[in-house]
């Protein structure tokens, strides 16, 4: 995955800058209103020296913004900058069309993960697998129903008759990342454990959720305009 190396000199700066309990502080009491540096060092009951100190090193990274009272022209108000920190979130993925998850048997977890990218409105999705099966495992159609995902349990394929070149291909295990090469590499891998191979409905559930914490991870990475 392509990252630019200023973006990440710009995140890195941030991090240092918040990486004192004292500055994280100053940024948690600037996160809903502004403050001078004298009613900070109040609050912090730290040394106004000290505290200057800090502010310095969040203007520096950006992270605050100095402003002169429009009263008493000799005090002034630090503002947070809340775009500085939203940069801290990971990157986003351009260009995304179709997501399409890959599994080997195409029987439980691309066939749930799917599912779940569907049920959340986050666009266009398929599965497939590397040699799938005829049918979508019981417990997995199970697990889906319990928590109300649309799954055709007969609905399987190969990667070869669904993946087209711009897709957004994920392997959500680990046999379908080191077997796929060329234009069917995924771009993505998600190392979730097999549930068929404990095969209880203990281990689905698990797989379930794995995949639906990993699900709502990356969507607003690849939505237009940020989270829906």
């Amino acid at each position: 995955m392509n990252v630019e190396y200023s973006s990440l000199q710009g995140r890195a700066r941030t991090h240092a800058a918040l990486g004192d309990p004292v500055r994280l502080a100053i940024v948690d009491a600037l996160a809903f209103g502004d403050a001078s540096p004298g009613e900070i060092a109040h609050w912090l009951d730290m040394p106004t020296n000290l505290v200057a100190h800090h502010v310095k090193v969040l203007d520096d990274a950006g992270l605050v913004v100095k402003g002169r009272s429009e009263g008493d022209r000799r005090r002034t108000y630090l503002r947070l900058r809340p775009e500085a920190l939203a940069a801290l979130a990971t990157p986003r993925l351009t260009g995304v069309g179709r997501v399409v998850f890959v599994c080997t048997h195409n029987s439980a977890r691309s066939q749930l993960a799917a599912a779940l990218w569907k049920q959340r409105a986050y666009g266009d999705v398929a599965s497939a697998g590397t040699r799938p099966a005829t049918r979508v495992h019981p417990r997995a159609v199970a697990v889906a129903h319990r928590h109300h995902l649309d799954l055709d349990p007969t609905g399987t394929a190969h990667v070869a008759d669904v993946v087209r070149r711009d897709d957004l291909v994920i392997a959500v295990c680990d046999n379908a990342h080191e077997e796929l090469t060329g234009p069917l590499r995924p771009r993505l891998h998600w190392s979730v454990p097999d549930p068929v191979r404990v095969d209880t409905d203990e281990a689905f559930e698990a797989a379930y959720a794995d995949l639906a914490d990993r699900v709502d991870r990356l969507a607003p990475a690849t939505l237009p305009g940020g989270p829906r």
